[in-house]
């Protein structure tokens, strides 16, 4: 199989419609994801964390990751593995979602 071509933007623009059940914005402007990893056979390695190592909603963030990552074209599999290191902080959040959420830089 050819190597994919897919753009950096399509991918984080299938991960922005991956919502966190529980604040309601997406993972990407939260700052959970860490680092994706696609091999020449459209092979996905995501790695992210999650707001806390217990969330309870990881099982279908780790869903939602994979169907939304599957819809590409060329993406064969998708791998999502949770990390804990660094620690997620509001911190790693972008703007919008601070602004989503009513946060302010001086918490």
């Amino acid at each position: 199989m050819a190597a994919t071509t897919l753009t950096d933007d399509q991918i984080v623009g299938a991960l922005k419609g991956v919502i966190d059940p529980e604040l309601g914005v997406n993972i990407v402007d939260l700052g959970l994801v860490y680092r994706i990893d696609i091999d020449d056979d459209g092979e996905v390695q995501m790695f992210m964390t999650l707001t806390s190592p217990g969330c309870p909603a990881g099982p279908q963030i780790r869903n939602d990751v994979k169907n939304a990552l599957s819809e590409l074209e060329g993406i064969e599999g998708v791998k999502v593995n949770f990390v804990f290191n660094p620690p997620w902080s509001p911190e790693m959040m972008s703007e919008t979602a601070k602004d989503e959420l009513g946060i302010m830089d001086d918490y």
